[in-house]
C-alpha cells in the first residue's frame, strides 16, 4: 500500500482513519500462478493495510511460490480471528498453505537438554533480554546437570532419564508437557537422544535441532577431536527440523568458522560451541517471526 496515501489521510480503498493499529505477519506459499500477489494485496487494502515488508520468491525449478508480509490495519476487537476467516476464500482460490499471526506475539517453547548447556544457556538468555520472540515455557532433560540454573530463571524444569526399556513412556511424558504447556515449538538444546519416528512424525516442522556440521563425517564421540587429527580448516554447525533421518531433516540455519593448525582440539570445541548457539538461535528466532516455510525436504526462510 503507498505509504504517501495513508500519510495523505487517504486510501485507494477510501479514507484512512488514523488511530490505533495492529500488526500482523501473513505467511503463505502455493503453486505458482500469475496474481498471488495482486490479490494478497488487494485482501489488505480492501482491510485499511498497510505493507511494512514484504519478501517473496519464486521458484522456477519446482513452480512454487512463497511470500511472507508484516502489514498493518487499524486496531479493532477480535481483528486477528477476523482476518483469518476472511483471507479463507483468497486462500482456497490459490491453493495456499498460510498463516497469519500477530506480528512480535512470543512463541510457547520447551527446551530440552542433557550436559552440554552452552545453547541451553545462550536460548535462557536471548529470551530474557527479549532478542528471541519467545516464552520458554518449560526445560526437559535426562539429566540434572541445569536443573539449577533453568530454575534460577522462574522456568519449570523437569527431569526425565532416558533407556532403551524406558523410552516410550519417557516420550509420552514429553508429549503430555508439550500439550499441558500449550507448547509450540521442542527446541533440542544438545539433546543427546533420538527421538523416535513416531514423534518426529507427530511433531512434524515443530522439533528443532543442533548439531555440530561435520556430521557424517565424524561420527560418535568427540567430533572435534577427529576433526583435529584430520587438520579441518572449518568449523561449523547446522540447526534443522527433525524428522525420522537422524540428523538429515530440512535445513534451517547454518554457521561456519574458519580455523587453522594453530588450533587444538579444545580451541575447536569452543568454536564449535560458539556456532552452535549461534546457528540455533538464528533458526529459533526465524521460526518464531514465521520466515521458516518447510517444503517437502528443504526449507525456504524470508529473511
Amino acid at each position: 500500500m503507498p505509504e504517501e496515501n495513508a500519510a495523505a489521510g487517504t486510501t485507494a480503498a477510501g479514507t484512512y482513519t488514523a488511530g490505533p493499529s495492529a500488526e500482523h505477519v501473513l505467511t503463505l506459499d502455493c503453486p505458482e500462478r500469475p496474481g498471488i500477489v495482486h490479490a494478497v494485496s488487494g485482501f489488505l487494502l480492501e482491510h485499511g493495510g498497510n505493507i511494512l515488508d514484504i519478501k517473496q520468491f519464486g521458484d522456477l525449478r519446482h513452480g512454487h511460490f512463497f511470500m511472507r508480509v508484516h502489514f498493518t490495519t487499524p486496531a479493532a476487537p477480535g481483528l486477528t480471528d477476523k482476518l483469518r476467516q476472511e483471507f479463507e476464500p483468497v486462500a482456497l482460490g490459490f491453493g495456499m498453505n498460510w498463516k497469519l499471526d500477530v506480528q512480535g506475539a512470543k512463541r510457547r517453547v520447551l527446551v530440552m537438554v542433557s550436559k552440554f548447556g552452552h545453547c541451553l544457556n545462550d536460548l535462557l538468555f536471548r529470551a530474557r533480554t527479549g532478542e528471541l520472540p519467545v516464552e520458554i515455557v518449560a526445560v526437559v532433560s535426562n539429566h540434572r546437570d541445569h536443573q539449577r540454573l533453568v530454575e534460577w530463571h522462574g522456568i519449570p524444569f523437569f527431569h526425565i532419564p532416558v533407556t532403551p526399556d524406558t523410552k516410550p513412556a519417557a516420550e509420552a511424558k514429553l508429549l503430555d508437557l508439550v500439550d499441558r504447556f500449550e507448547v509450540e515449538l521442542v527446541v533440542l538444546a544438545r539433546y543427546m537422544q533420538v527421538l523416535s519416528d513416531q514423534l518426529a512424525t507427530r511433531m512434524e516442522g515443530r522439533v528443532i535441532n543442533i548439531h555440530h556440521s561435520f556430521l557424517p563425517s565424524f561420527k560418535g564421540a568427540k567430533p572435534y577431536h577427529q576433526a583435529y587429527d584430520k587438520g579441518v580448516k572449518t568449523v561449523g554447525a547446522t540447526a534443522h527440523y527433525v524428522n525420522a533421518e537422524l540428523d538429515e531433516g530440512p535445513i534451517i540455519a547454518q554457521q561456519v568458522m574458519e580455523v587453522d593448525h594453530t588450533y587444538g582440539p579444545e580451541d575447536l570445541v569452543a568454536a564449535g560451541r560458539d556456532t552452535e548457539c549461534k546457528a540455533l538461535s538464528n533458526a529459533v528466532k526465524w521460526h518464531c517471526e514465521g520466515r521458516v516455510i518447510l517444503h517437502g525436504s528443504r526449507t525456504v526462510v524470508l529473511r
